[in-house]
């Protein structure tokens, strides 16, 4: 199991010896991405006696609490933290994302409920205009209601009439016979009693029947009443109806401004729609032109590490063949030094040779994993999705240059390790020859001097590292361009939503504001129609009432013109006859 733990030196005392190096537990990993606290507990670990005192590393442990893998915990701690650092992000992310669903839920339901209330005051207006139409129904049963009571006083005063053209018809006779008998009378003629008494008979049933217009005057006058009563009942609606058309114009004229905006908001809506395409399509530009670059800086580093490998391998080569420049030894003074403090030297200098053997080899141990961790992302990057490729990739990066920066640290320690390998069989030589002892007998070989080759290898390796660095800070350049360009993008890609949406709930004003206006239009045409009828009938009736009030006014004229000529006839009798007393009864 893995652990983060803190190196704990305790110094010894005079008699204990030399110091004691513990590891401190702090943490444990659950899993890949989970850590929690332990107990504070201390194992003892000599393989950490290299390190220095506090530092932090990750150890691994057996079942059996023994140490199996000891590791710097620098590098870790930091891809932990790039990696929390991204999952924060993420959550981020998605909070804004909820966010935003929770916003577009809320304005959808405000939405609901305000088409849900204009649905109620509409069903209200409908409800309202079917009312009125009934009550309209009612006043259109009442019109003509009165209609038929107009055209019943219409057929009487025809009738009176036709009985007053008949008693004309038989005044006229009658006179033309007075005129025959004053002219009878002029001649010397005298009525007697009997002609006298038919005369006056004559005479009294024709005053008797002079039409009475008393009657006909009342129903007319009460005709008159009905219509003006249904004139003021059609007076509101009317009023009504102006303000409907009123309400209709204003929202006719709202429809037409608003068709107008969202004209001109979808006319910068698509401006600035295209100018996004175009930075879009430049943003794919460029992105093409750093994935080149990256691949040319792809291959610039695997020729660099060829050049690495290379270097290496011929400065491992010149190690072997025994050219490692290095510190002289001084053979003679080694010769004449006491055999015991020789001795104490060749001692000291095999234990520390030991102990940077050791490290060296840990550390060869520590590149093995680096190269397999490398491996493993590369793998992964291989099959990574979209979304997790710049993620890995960035890790992938943080792993070569430490893998690099740890290759470079053990150049110089395999080198020095040569070289002190080299001095302590030197010394080891000296020290078997001093004794006694049989020295090896190494037989010298022709050393090559690679000197040139390392320069020339060098040289080049250090002008494609130029290239390289200047080739990456393009590549960051561009990048960092791109990501600046993105931001842009993205930001105008969220304006353009919210101007999206903008234009769709003026959309959806429009067409609820139309749809308004369709209604407000059908009301007035239905009022229209329905009011339109109603007063023309009235107005006919109107008309009509007023023809008969000239032609009662006509009937009364012709009345008293009767009655006129008839007492003129009597005083004709009166002067005719003589017994005067006869045409006065």
């Amino acid at each position: 199991m893995l652990y983060l733990a803190e190196v704990q030196k305790q110094k010894g005392g005079l008699l204990s010896g030399g110091s004691k190096t513990e590891l401190k537990l702090l943490a444990c990993q659950r899993t890949d991405q989970n850590w929690s606290t332990v107990s504070e507990e201390v194992i003892t670990a000599e393989e950490a006696s290299k390190l220095n005192d506090g530092a932090l590393v990750l150890v691994e442990l057996n079942p059996n609490r023994q140490v199996q893998r000891i590791q710097e915990a620098g590098r870790p701690l930091v891809n932990i933290l790039q990696n929390f650092s991204r999952q924060l992000e993420k959550f981020k992310l998605k909070e804004d994302e909820i966010d935003q669903w929770k916003q577009s839920l809320t304005f959808q339901a405000q939405e609901m409920n305000r088409r849900e209330m204009e649905m109620e005051a509409r069903l209200e207006q409908l409800q309202q205009l079917e009312d009125d139409c009934q009550r309209l129904d009612e006043q259109k049963q009442e019109v003509d209601s009165s209609r038929e009571e107009i055209e019943k006083l219409q057929a009487e005063i025809e009738r009176n009439r036709q009985e007053l053209e008949g008693a004309w018809e038989h005044l006229r006779g009658e006179q033309r016979r007075l005129e025959e008998r004053q002219a009878e009378f002029k001649q010397g003629n005298v009525l007697d009693e009997e002609q006298s008494r038919v005369m006056s008979d004559l005479l009294n049933r024709l005053s008797s029947r002079v039409a009475p217009t008393e009657t006909v005057r009342e129903h007319l006058h009460l005709a008159f009443e009905l219509i003006e009563q249904q004139q003021a009942t059609l007076n509101p609606h009317w009023e009504k109806l102006e303000q409907q058309k009123t309400l209709a114009s204003q929202q006719q004229e709202e429809v037409e401004r608003l068709a107008q905006t969202v004209s001109d908001r979808q006319n910068e809506w698509q401006q600035a729609h295209n100018s996004l395409e175009q930075q879009t399509t430049q943003l794919k530009v460029n992105l093409a032109t750093i994935t080149s670059k990256q691949e040319y800086a792809r291959l610039v580093k695997e020729q660099l590490q060829s050049q690495e490998d290379l270097y290496q391998k011929v400065n491992s080569l010149a190690a072997s063949s025994g050219d490692i420049p290095g510190e002289k030894v001084d053979i003679e003074a080694l010769e004449k030094m006491p055999l015991d403090e020789l001795q104490k030297i060749v001692q000291d200098l095999a234990k520390k040779l030991e102990i940077d053997s050791s490290f060296v080899h840990e550390q060869e141990q520590e590149l093995q994993y680096k190269q397999a961790d490398i491996a493993e992302l590369e793998n992964k990057l291989t099959q990574a999705s979209d979304q997790d490729h710049i993620n890995l990739e960035m890790e992938l990066a943080d792993e070569k240059d430490h893998y690099q920066m740890l290759n470079k640290t053990l150049e110089g320690q395999r080198r020095s390790l040569l070289q002190r390998d080299k001095v302590l069989k030197q010394h080891q030589n000296v020290l078997l020859r001093r004794q006694g002892q049989p020295v090896p007998n190494v037989e010298e070989e022709k050393t090559v001097d690679f000197a040139p080759i390392l320069l020339q290898i060098d040289s080049q390796r250090q002008q494609q590292s130029q290239e390289l660095q200047k080739l990456e800070q393009e590549i960051e350049q561009m990048r960092s361009a791109i990501e600046l360009d993105q931001g842009m993008i993205d930001n105008q890609n969220h304006d353009l939503s919210q101007k999206q949406q903008e234009i769709k709930n003026l959309e959806a004003n429009l067409q609820s504001l139309r749809t308004a206006v369709a209604e407000s239009w059908a009301r007035v045409n239905l009022y229209q129609e329905a009011l339109r009828p109603i007063q023309d009938s009235l107005d006919g009736l109107r008309q009509k009432l007023q023809g008969i009030n000239d032609s009662l006014a006509q009937v009364q004229e012709v009345s008293d013109y009767q009655l006129q000529t008839i007492s003129e006839m009597r005083q004709t009798l009166q002067n005719m006859t003589s017994q005067p007393e006869l045409i006065a009864s």
